[in-house]
């Protein structure tokens, strides 16, 4: 008999990595509860412990970040007149 493989949402993952991080129990009684693998409670425990610093990660936009740089535009603006100019200078000339 072939065995499903058992795809287990974040929420009961993350359920379980803190109780593995509490340590109220041992690996071994959080696998008989939660009737799961202590080799699959220890990874996404240290998963947990890995990714833990990314939780407070302030994930707003600063805002010059937002805005466009005004020096480069006002440069480019002022390129581009030039290139109009010269533009306009050549077609006067053929025609």
């Amino acid at each position: 008999m072939v065995k499903k493989r058992v795809n287990y949402s974040s929420s009961f993952k993350s359920k379980v990595a803190l109780a593995a991080f509490k340590q109220d129990k041992t690996i071994s009684q959080l696998s008989s509860h939660f009737k799961v693998h202590p080799t699959i409670i220890s990874k996404w425990k240290s998963q947990l412990l890995e990714r833990v610093d990314e939780i407070f990660i302030d994930g707003r936009k600063s805002k010059k970040s937002d805005e466009p740089d005004t020096d480069q535009l006002y440069q480019q603006i002022g390129q581009l007149k030039v290139e109009l100019d010269w533009l306009k200078k050549k077609s006067a000339l053929f025609g």
